[in-house]
């Protein structure tokens, strides 16, 4: 190992330049406008799999999808084949004034280097590469063999990502997967994330009328829209308790006594969260009452309002709206069904509209479902001795309040795989928001673990 180590501490400028080189890139996928930056994005991952040393690098996709970039190096007959998943597509720049340093310019700052893609997820593209090169830069040969891809449109729900899986299943056939772009519980602590909420997203409309009537003269006589979606909106308020949905926690498995200990060993207090949340003084945090907030975010269901529409402020007029609708977005847990949690939903909001209004309820987007595994066994051993070696700290199985859709299906498709989801970020990283970042010294780390993963799955039976 040691040459590999010490190829990874010489070369980590070089490797700091190449994740600055992607950053670069705005490769937005959430808006249609960056399909040439997509592109080019995918075409700088594949020179930089060529250049760690990967073969048959080459952009494939599926049907109309984004790029992908794939690579692989499969020398090492007789031993595990590891499948790296990560994405090079981002977010989009918001709240720029809120931005300490261009958002397309890596900068490095208090021990963190900034920029949109940094954490989410383009530093794990190069985290991923940079043990590969030391190995095959150093000894000629990986201890595994290796099959990575970079997605293109993960920011846009992977939807094309299952089928080309199912397209694909011959060449991209693995025996551990190991994913890139999930959170550590703090800097410093190395995480495996062993269980993640699914998605379920419903778009509300009302509408009480065909035309917007002047509020002088239909004021107080015509149903308004937009306080009819505002009264339903609000039935969904949980106070402190559970939300107020009939039968929606009837399947939720409640956590285990030894999840509850792990819980309960922790780092955070509520003044920590309310700071890295950006909580005004006087809010108070919407937990239900004895709730620890990692069970709230992680086992917990949640609903979110994302998006609401009646008309625009800078062209309000006085009319009463005649329509008005609403995004809900909702996180579910083990055991929780999809289909019947929407079902739940829509009969939830459109029961006794105000005034009678037409309320209509339609999926938005493709549901998601949860996944959990059990964080046990030689894989999941393997990585604890390699996060332990990398960061010197004992490594802590965790929950995630955030969806990956893929990991569940693909470790099916490949037969039970188990899935390592090794932390990218912490909770400084601000992924999706101003001055994303990614903390350099655990990047250091997360290739030094990865490197030691390697070798210990090598140890393995296939």
């Amino acid at each position: 190992m040691k040459p590999v180590l010490d190829w990874l501490a010489k070369n980590h400028e070089n490797l700091v330049r190449n994740l600055a080189d992607l950053v670069a890139i705005p490769s937005i996928s959430t808006d249609g406008e960056h399909q040439q930056e997509i592109e080019r994005s995918a075409s700088l991952t594949c020179e930089l799999m060529t250049q760690a040393g990967l073969q048959n690098v080459e952009i494939l996709r599926s049907g109309h999808s984004n790029p992908y970039a794939y690579g692989e190096w499969l020398g090492a007959p007789g031993k595990p084949t590891v499948f790296l998943y990560s994405h090079h597509d981002v977010q989009p720049i918001n709240f720029v004034e809120q931005w300490q340093s261009p958002p397309w310019q890596l900068t490095a700052r208090n021990g963190r280097l900034y920029g949109r893609g940094s954490a989410d997820d383009k530093g794990a593209i190069v985290a991923q590469l940079g043990p590969i090169a030391a190995y095959l830069k150093t000894q000629g040969a990986l201890p595994v063999n290796v099959k990575m891809l970079v997605e293109g449109e993960e920011e846009v729900g992977s939807k094309n990502l299952l089928a080309f899986f199912k397209e694909h299943k011959k060449r991209i056939q693995s025996d551990v997967i190991v994913v890139c772009d999930t959170s550590n519980i703090d800097t410093g602590i190395p995480s495996i994330t062993y269980a993640l909420r699914g998605i379920v997203a419903v778009l509300v409309e009302v509408q009480t009328a065909k035309l917007p009537v002047h509020s002088g003269t239909a004021g107080g006589m015509l149903a308004d829209a937009a306080l009819a979606l505002s009264v339903i909106l609000s039935r969904l308020y949980w106070k402190k308790g559970k939300l107020p949905i009939p039968h929606f926690y009837d399947r939720v498995r409640p956590m285990t006594r030894k999840e509850r200990q792990v819980l309960a060993s922790l780092p955070g207090d509520e003044a920590k969260w309310r700071r890295e949340f950006g909580v005004l003084p006087g809010v108070q945090l919407a937990t239900e009452n004895h709730c620890h907030p990692y069970e709230q975010t992680w086992r917990k269901p949640a609903v979110t309002i994302i998006a609401q529409e009646a008309s625009s402020i800078k062209g309000a007029s006085n009319q009463v709206l005649p329509k008005a609708s609403a995004i809900v977005s909702c996180r579910i847990v083990p055991d929780q069904d999809p289909n019947e949690v929407y079902r739940q939903l829509r009969d939830f909001l459109t029961a006794d509209p105000p005034w009678g209004a037409k309320v209509t309820v339609k999926p938005h987007g493709t549901p998601v479902k949860w996944w959990m595994t059990d964080p046990e066994g030689p894989a999941f051993e393997a990585a604890l001795r390699a996060l332990r070696a990398g960061f010197r700290r004992e490594p802590v199985p965790i929950g995630c309040g955030g969806t990956i859709g893929f990991v569940g299906p693909l470790a099916d498709l490949f037969g039970g795989a188990p899935a390592l989801l090794l932390g990218i970020e912490d909770p400084k990283s601000n992924p999706h928001a101003p001055n994303e970042s990614l903390h350099e010294n655990d990047f250091r780390k997360l290739m030094v673990s990865i490197a030691h993963l390697f070798t210990n799955l090598a140890d393995l039976p296939r």
